[in-house]
């Protein structure tokens, strides 16, 4: 009989949110499960779990339990994985988290594709615009369009995120053309959340950096959301190309400051630890590194930008 790791029940109650719903997950009775967490915490001698009739809640000692047990579960899982992968065929459940507007243009459009070449595997597609770790043990392959994180993470670069200036046809015959970027302070520009320079705007001169401190009615925290309050006039919009280049061409947007390059920022893929990438993963990452591995993309070929 197969037993689980108490470091695996942990982590499902977490997950799951209680003990009844961990012990449906695990196959296993609740009783059973918390007469396990009850003799962790014992032998541990430290409380992990604060329990009440209405919810759970982690102690301090629980939440860096659970880090740990996290990696735990994620490294015996890649442990079997690769074990498994030594026949003909790859096999296995991937993990990728990918930024919410590229992955739903760039991402998900050509997954299915490496999933008919690898039938056996499947891929758990997370999009978030925040920013995620692949080093906690919830996902194999976490994507980054920003500066690379630290160097306890092993990283590998796909190509460069380029952004333009942008609004609609309506809001520039309402508002005018702006000629030099310092025109921007001026203008209602639409601000992205997540964005560490949010309402700083950098432009590359001949004499070096440009930075404006722009400002507006209107901050979204999400790609789509701010394309399309640009489309419909709602400000001037700092887009990245792989979003703006395909509404320009349609005629939805005018790109403006074209003269004015803004600088680009790296899309890089980040894995925890290079030795427990599986086959699975490294199939992945070569697959994504055909697709996008190129100083200009598909979307910069296909836009002129």
């Amino acid at each position: 009989m197969q037993t689980v790791p108490d470091f695996e029940i942990f982590s499902a109650i977490i997950e799951a949110g209680s003990f009844s719903s961990a012990a449906a997950q695990l196959n296993l009775t609740k009783s059973a499960v918390s007469h396990r967490i009850t003799r962790l915490e014992k032998r541990l001698g430290v409380l992990l779990l604060q329990r009440s009739t209405r919810k759970l809640s982690l102690t301090e000692a629980g939440a860096r339990y659970l880090a740990h047990a996290n990696q735990a579960l994620h490294h015996a899982q890649a442990a079997e994985q690769e074990a498994s992968q030594f026949g003909t065929e790859l096999i296995g459940d991937l993990r990728l988290h990918a930024p919410m507007s590229f992955g739903v243009r760039h991402i998900a459009p050509l997954l299915p594709q490496f999933l008919i070449q690898h039938p056996k595997v499947s891929i758990d597609l997370i999009l978030d615009d925040a920013p995620a770790s692949a080093s906690d043990g919830r996902y194999d392959i976490a994507l980054r369009a920003s500066a690379l994180p630290s160097s306890a993470q092993i990283t590998r670069s796909l190509a460069p995120l380029k952004s333009i200036v942008c609004a609609s046809p309506d809001y520039v015959r309402k508002h005018g053309f702006p000629t030099a970027p310092a025109e921007l302070a001026s203008q209602n520009c639409i601000l992205f959340s997540y964005s560490d320079n949010q309402d700083l705007w950098e432009f590359k001169t001949s004499q070096g950096p440009e930075r404006i401190n722009v400002s507006g009615n209107l901050k979204v925290n999400n790609s789509e959301a701010l394309s399309a309050a640009a489309v419909a006039g709602g400000g001037i919009a700092r887009l990245p190309t792989f979003i703006a280049g395909a509404l320009i061409a349609e005629g939805q947007l005018v790109r403006l400051l074209p003269e004015f390059e803004m600088p680009s920022k790296p899309l890089s893929m980040v894995f925890s630890d290079r030795k427990l990438i599986s086959r699975s993963t490294r199939a992945l990452v070569d697959f994504l590194v055909s697709a996008y591995g190129t100083q200009q993309p598909y979307w910069d070929v296909q836009s002129g930008n």
